[in-house]
């Protein structure tokens, strides 16, 4: 039996298991490798277990990444395939985000069980969301209607939705896209009035600082204008301090070799928001989101954030 030449780390969800497939396959066909040259290694996560509660009262981001980030540093596994927008910005030492594979469509999705629509919903509506920004964003537009907390992974949360315990329910379309679930979708949300995550619809991989097989394997892999927005985006979002305690939104583009970023802070209530927009070469990615993050925190000002807390 063949060695496997390269093992890969991810949480056992679905869609988790679906995005390492897809790095797997791509990886197959960049080097004309077998199935059998991948090992995937499946790893509980405290994310994944945690359900009585909220992410932010638990612990944050990094509750999805840890123990994957463990078997990394362990040599347990050679690569880690996560969801861009699960991973924390400061990364642990020796560990990097060493390529991007092509983003899907970033636009959340709103599965609807008595409307098709979010704006169309009755009065005193239930919807469901484990999502700070989702929760915002849905209060900010729809403040009559009820937000509950909605763990789970995307099977579980429409289970929950065709029992009738919610209205409707918002879930990311590349999710469900990767699932081949799209026809659970009723509408999708324009990212002018409901921005995404940072990073959302982006598959990040992360391995070895220094590991030059690795990383000479991913090279051929990773898709360098995803690779760009994001570093606009998570840098937005590490100059706010981002993380699950925090609703924030970001989404960056890019037309040539320019790039437009706009982003988003709410108040958790969604009363209070202030928003921000930039541009410039898209070599300065960076340079964007950090500026644009530092810009929207001086304009919102240090007592908006407590709210937060």
């Amino acid at each position: 039996m063949q060695t496997a030449q390269l093992r890969i780390g991810t949480r056992g969800s679905a869609l988790a298991l679906a995005q390492a497939h897809e790095t797997r396959e791509r990886l197959m066909a960049a080097h004309g490798l077998p199935a059998e040259a991948f090992a995937v290694e499946v790893i509980s996560t405290s994310g994944d277990r945690i359900q009585d509660r909220p992410l932010s009262q638990a612990g944050g981001k990094g509750l999805f990444t840890k123990e994957i980030e463990e078997a990394l540093i362990d040599g347990r596994i050679d690569i880690a395939v996560h969801s861009s927008k699960d991973m924390p910005t400061q990364l642990p030492e020796g560990l990097r985000l060493s390529a991007f594979l092509e983003r899907e469509d970033p636009r959340d999705a709103f599965i609807g069980g008595t409307a098709a629509r979010l704006k169309d919903l009755r009065e005193g509506a239930v919807v469901g969301s484990s999502s700070l920004r989702r929760q915002a964003l849905i209060r900010r537009m729809r403040p009559d209607i009820e937000v509950v907390m909605f763990r789970g992974n995307v099977q579980t949360r429409l289970k929950k939705l065709d029992e009738g315990r919610v209205d409707g329910t918002l879930l990311a379309h590349a999710g469900l896209r990767r699932l081949g679930m799209t026809d659970r979708i009723t509408d999708l949300m324009a990212p002018e009035e409901f921005p995404p995550a940072p990073g959302q619809g982006a598959i990040c991989i992360e391995s070895r600082t220094g590991d030059a097989r690795v990383e000479a394997m991913l090279a051929a892999i990773d898709h360098a204008e995803t690779g760009t927005v994001l570093a606009c985006e998570r840098a937005f979002l590490a100059a706010l301090d981002g993380s699950c305690r925090t609703p924030i939104a970001g989404l960056a583009r890019i037309d040539g070799d320019r790039l437009s970023f706009s982003g988003l802070i709410l108040t958790p209530d969604g009363s209070v928001s202030h928003d921000i927009s930039a541009e410039g070469r898209a070599g300065d990615a960076a340079k964007i989101g950090r500026e644009a993050g530092e810009r929207v925190r001086a304009k919102a000002g240090s007592s908006f954030f407590e709210t937060w807390e």
